[in-house]
């Protein structure tokens, strides 16, 4: 077939795009490949290049103890990845397994282009309570089918330069006692004020502060959220006044965008960029995330998902540290608890071999070596104490990510039917509000939307 999807077409058109016969076509179970002697191989796709090191040390573990499977891992940037597995499906060349993504899973699964774990003999007896609490239940299908294995968690904290802070006279216990509210900002929007610098050196607590001149932001900015329910911008500050997006989770049928509690809790956030305490759209490119705010100084607090401990410390001449999200008027903190997951395409050559690296990935053994190389959370607990002690042999307490697990202040990661679709109606309703000063109010009438969508669906 010669047809090929673009990542556009795949996110914005939605399952319907795909479900057009071709998919799903060009997905039945692929023939086993295996050599003249006996030697099978399974290919592995992941899109996070810190992460490759990492992963075929795992690969070569597994090899050790099954010489007759070899795992071959290909590496793609994340635009890439999506656009060419997507052309994979459908030109029957996608990979046998892959990292998978909770907003990209049910729509593979609809389409019946992903094998269900529990029906293949090496990953049958993948256990909920092997992982992190809740982890292992977001990756089942309405079919009650588990479709991915846990491979890895995250949360979201706030990255600081040490030396900065001490500058501004701010120690980490402040940082770490701060307290919102969407009235008045409570000591986090004093906070921001305080660490915000206009280009003459007047901050943005002091007279004659310039909104309109600012050298240096309170806290950086990385797009309206409209993309992954503000999981890295204003997730933290919803979260910790009790509202979550979906009615129930996973498999939520109706949004909540039009509480009056959410809408408040946004307009404030959004109102942070109008003060000149974050950067306004268009100020910073899409290439300048959170990270190289921070890394160039441009701000003080960059929210950022655990995902990216290994970027901040790779970064020389930033003397990193990290501090919980703030209280909210919940009385608590909050983030949302994330995570990837492998899933098995029924394009694999050899299913059986295919589970075993996935059973293989989501074992104590496999999780303790990416653990030990202190790049991500690893889904297990086992992989998550290795990932720590690692951090702290490189200097950096990551408590502000775990803590919200030990505390139970996470929430997780809303699964809902069409997620492309539900994408495509929220992110332009989020930028318009971001970008344009369009009012949050706006939010009823998409979600409104929203929920039409996932009852005609």
């Amino acid at each position: 077939m010669t047809n090929q999807l673009t990542r556009r077409t795949l996110f914005a058109g939605g399952a319907s795009a795909l479900a057009l016969g071709a998919l799903a076509a060009c997905s039945s179970p692929g023939r086993r490949a295996t050599s003249r002697s006996g030697a099978r191989t399974v290919s592995y796709w992941l899109w996070d290049a810190n992460q490759q090191p990492a992963y075929q040390a795992v690969a070569d573990a597994f090899h050790r103890a099954n010489p007759d499977i070899t795992v071959k891992i290909t590496q793609l940037g994340w635009n890439d990845y999506w656009t060419k597995l997507t052309a994979g499906f459908i030109a029957g060349t996608a990979p046998d397994v892959f990292t998978d993504h909770l907003t990209k899973f049910p729509q593979y699964a609809d389409l019946d282009v992903l094998y269900k774990l529990d029906e293949l003999d090496a990953t049958k007896g993948i256990r909920d309570d092997d992982y992190q609490s809740g982890l292992a239940e977001l990756w089942k299908g309405q079919d009650g089918h588990r479709y991915g294995s846990p491979k890895d968690w995250d949360t979201v904290a706030m990255f600081y330069d040490k030396k900065a802070m001490a500058k501004a006279g701010v120690s980490a216990e402040e940082l770490g006692s701060l307290e919102w509210n969407p009235d008045d900002g409570g000591t986090f929007e004093r906070m921001l004020a305080r660490l915000t610098v206009d280009s003459k050196g007047r901050r943005g607590d002091e007279d004659g502060f310039d909104k309109d001149d600012v050298a240096v932001y309170g806290i950086s900015s990385n797009g309206s959220g409209g993309d992954g329910f503000g999981q890295t911008q204003w997730s933290p500050f919803t979260g910790s006044v009790d509202w979550f997006y979906t009615n129930e989770n996973p498999w939520g049928d109706k949004f909540r965008y039009d509480e009056r509690v959410v809408q408040d809790t946004l307009a404030w956030y959004y109102r942070l960029a109008e003060k000149g305490y974050m950067a306004k759209y268009g100020v910073f490119s899409t290439t300048t995330g959170p990270e190289v705010q921070l890394g160039a100084g441009k701000c003080a607090l960059s929210f950022n998902g655990s995902w990216m401990i290994g970027s901040y410390l790779g970064m020389d001449d930033l003397d990193v540290a990290v501090a919980p999200t703030p209280i909210g008027p919940a009385g608590h903190r909050a983030s949302m608890f994330n995570g990837l997951g492998d899933s098995i395409t029924k394009q694999a050559k050899d299913p059986e071999a295919a589970a075993k690296w996935v059973a293989f990935l989501g074992s104590d053994e496999a999780q303790r070596i990416v653990g030990r190389s202190g790049i991500v959370f690893p889904a297990r607990p086992a992989g998550t104490e290795a990932a720590v002690a690692s951090f702290r042999k490189r200097g950096l307490d990551v408590s502000a990510f775990t803590r919200q697990v030990e505390e139970e202040t996470t929430f997780l990661f809303p699964v809902t039917k069409n997620p492309a679709d539900v994408q495509a109606l929220l992110q332009p309703a989020f930028d318009d509000v971001y970008a344009n000063g369009k009012p949050v109010s706006t939010l009823t009438g998409v979600n409104e939307q929203v929920n039409n969508l996932l009852a005609l669906t």
